[in-house]
């Protein structure tokens, strides 16, 4: 969800940049710049700050987890063995 103290300050600082002659009401004014800025906003894919950080954190241990696992496979591939043929090549049976 987006912070609505910021399309409020957008709206008023809309409001404000219309000349004076030309304003109506500042709060209908406002309120009609508010309503196009929620409805332009709702169309957008946008997360918070919050939900992206979670999913930062979570690509974090996952990419530590990737490397732990890359680094125990190369640490298992270079085990010794039979001749020629890597861990993964042998037959289980």
């Amino acid at each position: 969800m987006i912070d609505l103290n910021h399309i409020d300050d957008l709206a008023r600082r809309l409001s404000d940049l219309v000349p004076p002659g030309l304003r109506e009401s500042g709060e209908e004014l406002q309120a009609g710049f508010r309503a196009v800025l929620q409805a332009g906003l709702a169309r957008l894919d946008l997360v918070t700050r919050e939900e992206f950080e979670v999913q930062r954190a979570v690509l974090l241990r996952t990419r530590e987890k990737l490397e732990a696992l890359e680094r125990a496979m190369q640490a298992w591939e270079a085990r010794p063995g039979e001749p020629g043929v890597r861990p993964h090549d042998r037959d289980p049976h």
